[in-house]
């Protein structure tokens, strides 16, 4: 399968990497992004501590923290000289897959944290990116949490892939769920939105990818699709067998939970080097979607979990996939 061909693929790809950050970095990717007081931002994931030759000798141990960049145009990007946010703790290992989202003037970041006791989801709101306040993190099993950009009938709305391994027989058949809260403290009205089933070019795991775009069409939303194959593919690792595509859908505008459409080929296809060799080859995974005024729609995404990159399509291709 190819990219779809009203997608383009930035020239300057990858728009992030480890020459980029100013500290040990080794992989950059997973990166959360969005406009914020008059500047592009970027909260990126930064796994460090190792490189592919001690990797492959068994030197596994690494660490993890979220950097920040901020960018004028957002294709050239300048790297703040620290890492912006650092969880850990007793229980807590660390944080990382930030995603991004401003509501009524404050940016709030989901992330994904894993502890001791299992992978949980968390969110936490800021005002400069220096302070961060936790506001919530879920029981395990649970991860790759968004928040849509506006409060839906007075509530905060989240779309989340909850790790139901037992009701699920044992396979890697996630799917993704939505909930509400009054506050982004509590959270209930769970529900399903999209079966992995459902998807055609799936047969191992969906799930949220990068935050809900408005359009006047419906809520355009991004997700992630996986394929395992028979092939080895490319890794620092072996037994690497999984294709992670991006796909696209289109939810309603006062009921999220309802689909309009879906676009039933993926959008985004690991099919450029920087893609398809790293530590994990043939790896797309959408975090970030900004809708400019002109109707340009940017997509930032992680390519083989080593660099970060860009794509373009103007929105009203996107949701004609969509609906089509």
């Amino acid at each position: 399968m190819n990219s779809t061909i009203t997608l383009e693929k930035c020239s300057s790809n990858p728009v992030l990497s480890k020459t980029d950050v100013p500290y040990s970095a080794e992989l950059i990717f997973n990166a959360g992004v969005t406009k914020f007081q008059g500047k592009y931002v970027m909260v990126f994931r930064n796994d460090y501590g190792f490189d592919e030759e001690s990797f492959r000798a068994g030197q596994t141990a690494h660490q993890t923290n979220i950097g920040i960049a901020y960018s004028d145009d957002g294709i050239k990007w300048e790297v703040s000289p620290k890492p912006c946010f650092d969880l850990k703790d007793e229980e807590i290992v660390r944080g990382y897959d930030p995603r991004l989202t401003v509501i009524d003037g404050k940016c709030y970041m989901c992330f994904a944290v894993d502890t001791h006791h299992g992978v949980r989801g968390g969110i936490a709101v800021t005002e400069d990116f220096e302070n961060f306040e936790v506001l919530h993190m879920t029981v395990p099993d649970n991860r790759n949490m968004v928040l849509f950009p506006e409060k839906i009938n007075g509530e905060f709305v989240r779309l989340e892939r909850p790790f139901p391994v037992y009701s699920r027989h044992g396979n890697e058949d996630f799917d993704i769920w939505m909930s509400s809260s009054p506050d982004c403290r509590y959270w209930g009205n769970h529900k399903l939105l999209l079966g992995r089933e459902n998807v055609p070019f799936a047969n191992s795991k969906i799930g949220p990818a990068a935050p809900p775009v408005k359009t006047d069409k419906g809520w355009l939303t991004a997700f992630h699709a996986v394929k395992a194959v028979e092939r080895e593919l490319y890794a620092w690792h072996a037994n690497w067998h999984k294709i992670y595509y991006g796909g696209l859908m289109l939810l309603d505008l006062e009921d999220p939970s309802k689909i309009i459409g879906m676009h039933k080929e993926p959008l985004l296809v690991p099919d450029q080097p920087y893609e398809t060799k790293g530590f994990r080859g043939e790896v797309i995974f959408p975090g970030g979607m900004i809708l400019e005024d002109s109707g340009e729609v940017k997509i930032y995404y992680g390519a083989a979990d080593t660099v970060e990159c860009l794509a373009t399509a103007h929105v009203d291709d996107l949701i004609k996939m969509c609906l089509e």
